[in-house]
């Protein structure tokens, strides 16, 4: 099978093309033909090994796949590495059928993007009805179905952040009440004035450096920073625990591999609602490109540049 190939760690450039031996599913397994693979910030970690579990070569990339097992059924999966393939395999406990209706960038959406964003909301931050929320790279896959989602639970004021203006108008298009520059070097008053005077309740932050510092300090009281990347690649400053109380705050951390470790099944509930709700037509996916195998350092350059918006795919027939 044709697959994307590393086999030294780095950055676009070590994304190669290669001719692989076709996986084969084992016991509590499953395989998929894959008729799109997503392409998330994540898997630019994976490549350069930076990411929170570390890899090992030599690595197909990518974590998550629609397509079709030998049974017919079609199938949303996570496979951790060796999405960015024309076949994979997948723990049976994590393929989820994809409902009629729901195309393969929905459903690629959903699984990781959607997904993380619903744990944010409902699970590291406890969204409550009236509240303000801020979310950053608004215009990304996480941050394009956060700002739905935040209008559709009932936030009082949505506020995005984007690095352009074209990714600010899609943020308003969204839902969202106002958008901020995100390379506004005065995050902390921004924030603020954007809410009408007041602090913010909740922040959504994965950018790391100064707009984390500057977002933690525009929190209300008991407002709630839920921090699940860093795609500066600059640290925030270290987080001091007596001014978390001097100011009744509170700082989350999410990685979504921890959804398993919950009881019962809380990413099928998480995926069920996320679909519903795009069966009512209250929550989309934003298409942000598709790339071919050939094409994979290109979709790697474009989200490390900012480049992107929404959901981008890879297309392993060509």
């Amino acid at each position: 099978m044709r697959a994307i190939q590393i086999t030294e760690f780095g950055g676009p450039e070590v994304l190669t093309l290669a001719d692989l031996p076709d996986p084969v599913a084992g016991p509590g397994q499953v395989l998929v033909d894959v008729s799109r693979a997503g392409i998330n910030y994540a898997d630019t970690h994976q490549a350069e090994n930076s990411y929170l579990s570390a890899a090992e070569l030599p690595l197909v990339p990518g974590g998550e796949v629609v397509g079709r097992t030998p049974d017919g059924r079609r199938v949303v999966a996570l496979v951790g590495t060796g999405g960015y393939a024309e076949k994979a395999v997948a723990p049976e406990a994590m393929a989820w059928n994809v409902p009629e209706g729901v195309d393969d960038a929905t459903a690629l959406a959903m699984v990781v993007q959607g997904a993380s964003a619903w744990l944010l909301l409902r699970r590291s931050v406890h969204l409550a009805p009236g509240e303000s929320v801020v979310v950053h790279a608004a215009a990304g896959g996480v941050g394009t179905l956060a700002v739905q989602l935040a209008r559709a639970w009932g936030a009082g004021r949505v506020i995005a952040t984007a690095s352009s203006k074209e990714k600010r108008d899609l943020a308003l298009s969204l839902g969202a009440d106002a958008a901020v520059d995100a390379g506004e070097p005065d995050m902390k008053s921004a924030l603020i004035e954007a809410n009408g005077g007041r602090r913010v309740d909740v922040v959504l932050e994965m950018t790391g450096g100064t707009v984390t510092d500057q977002s933690l300090q525009a929190l209300a009281p008991f407002g709630r920073l839920a921090f699940y990347g860093m795609a500066s690649r600059q640290a925030p400053k270290p987080v001091q625990p007596a001014n978390l109380m001097k100011y009744s705050t509170t700082v989350a951390g999410m990685w979504l591999a921890h959804v398993f470790q919950l009881p019962g099944d809380v990413m099928g509930q998480a995926l069920d609602e996320l679909f519903g709700l795009v069966a009512e037509g209250r929550l989309k996916a934003v298409p942000g490109g598709e790339y071919g195998l050939t094409e994979v350092r290109r979709a790697h350059e474009d989200l490390r540049a900012r480049r992107t918006t929404g959901k981008l795919l890879l297309d392993p027939s060509r």
